[in-house]
């Protein structure tokens, strides 16, 4: 074309490529899709081999580099009606590399919370065939077509409606107006399918799935793992934690080692709560210490309790776990840490009903037992109750926000970033010291089996 500038590219086909995004008919767009996934089921495969030497990192790089993010550009360029297959293919190919890296064969029901955020509970690798329409109208959204009203954004609004309840649907006419965000619009279709999972689980894996969508609970799934720094766990831990973390049978039929009239159930309820094997001090006190550290490190200072051993009688001494100075309007804090599970016959209930119930509870416990002795003493009472799953009550949150701000001066970051530190830390400590009591017992039970 005589005056038409030479460094354009010049297209003289219907099916074409702008941007990598396809452009053109059905067949050229499911080819395009193809190959596209057929490079990124490479890098699965690869990932497969990293998850048999360290699982822990091996999911983190599949939620954060192999799945979602590898064709969500396609999701948003290109109409669900043209890729939803190929997209459910990939979403096919990522579920079974996941059984691959961490050695879990992950049944359709067990699918369901694995593919959700980690905000809910979830391991983040959601499902591109589930959230294209999302990706999709987003995208629409933010093109700014002021008369979308073509035959692909309307398919692409049924579907998305197909899959949250009526007050959550979308129009045409709203989505132009409401300047709705992608995420905004995954949230929907994820707070839905959460819905709709707790509504077929029991009432303990309702609780559990209430316990491990709190705030903060998957912080641990979000650590970099780090051996220098403690913030790694050893393969058979992360495949323990995994498993008990998303319900799957961790008992084997076997009964308790250390109180052999318990069996051991198959949400590990009994593992992690058992006094037998001095798994609960150990995990108490690791918390305990970790909170001091940070304490610390805030320059707040912050005095553990005198040890058993000492002979002192905890009723006739401090009633704290950590003390800490001048925490409050001058006055001292009195820290009690106590770890609780939402799967307790007397909070089950409850549990079911309202996430951090059972942290609530133990709270209450804490202030009755001490608040009277803080009183005579000058001191604050702040109990620091989180479940077995990484829910922190809200007397606990609250105090590890002012510790988080006071860090944040201290090294310089952001509050957020402090928060996350703390969050992290404490969870995979606890989940850590769950999964060796999970361990433990089987251990035991095989050396006991091969004897």
């Amino acid at each position: 074309m005589e005056g038409f500038p030479t460094d354009i590219k010049m297209f003289y086909e219907p099916n074409l490529e702008i941007l990598g995004a396809p452009i053109g008919d059905v067949i050229f767009c499911a080819k395009f899709l193809a190959q596209k996934r057929a490079k990124a089921v490479r890098l699965l495969t690869q990932l497969s081999e990293v998850g048999s030497l360290d699982p822990q990192i091996a999911l983190l790089l599949l939620r954060h580099c192999a799945t979602f993010c590898k064709l969500i550009h396609l999701a948003r360029s290109t109409p669900p009606s043209l890729v939803s297959e190929g997209l459910a293919l990939f979403d096919e190919e990522v579920r079974h590399h996941f059984g691959d890296c961490v050695a879990i064969d992950a049944s359709d029901s067990d699918w369901l919370q694995i593919q959700l955020s980690l905000r809910r509970g979830g391991l983040g690798l959601r499902r591109l065939a589930l959230h294209c329409s999302a990706a999709y109208l987003a995208s629409v959204n933010k093109a700014g077509c002021s008369a979308p009203l073509d035959e692909f954004t309307l398919q692409a609004v049924t579907l998305f409606n197909s899959l949250v309840p009526p007050a959550s649907s979308v129009t045409v006419e709203s989505l132009m107006h409401s300047g709705i965000s992608q995420k905004e619009l995954s949230t929907r279709i994820e707070d839905h399918q959460f819905d709709q999972l707790c509504l077929v689980s029991t009432p303990a894996n309702r609780a559990r799935l209430l316990s491990v969508s709190s705030r903060h609970a998957s912080s641990w799934l979000a650590v970099i793992p780090s051996k220098g720094l403690n913030l790694h766990l050893e393969p058979d831990e992360f495949q323990v934690a995994l498993k008990w973390w998303l319900g799957l049978d961790t008992s084997s039929q076997l009964r308790c080692p250390y109180c052999p009239v318990h069996q051991l159930d198959p949400l590990g309820h009994h593992s992690v709560t058992c006094k037998g094997g001095g798994d609960v001090v150990l995990r108490h006190n690791s918390l305990r210490d970790i909170f001091a550290q940070f304490c610390h490190r805030a320059r707040l200072g912050g005095q553990l309790e005198v040890g058993h051993g000492s002979g002192v009688d905890r009723s006739r001494s401090r009633p704290a776990d950590i003390l800490v100075p001048n925490w409050m309007i001058g006055k001292p804090a009195a820290f009690d840490v106590t770890v609780v599970s939402p799967l307790n016959s007397t909070t089950l209930n409850e549990a079911g009903a309202r996430s951090g119930s059972a942290a609530g509870k133990a709270e209450v416990r804490k202030h009755n037992a001490n608040d009277p002795k803080c009183r005579e003493l000058g001191w604050v009472c702040i109990p620091l109750a989180v479940e077995t799953y990484g829910c922190w009550g809200v007397e606990a949150q609250c105090s590890i926000s002012r510790l988080a701000a006071r860090l944040a001066l201290q090294l310089q970051c952001s509050k957020s970033k402090a928060i996350a530190s703390i969050y992290q830390r404490l969870n995979l400590t606890l989940v850590r010291c769950n999964a060796r009591a999970l361990l433990s017992r089987a251990r035991f039970q095989h050396s006991v089996s091969e004897g």
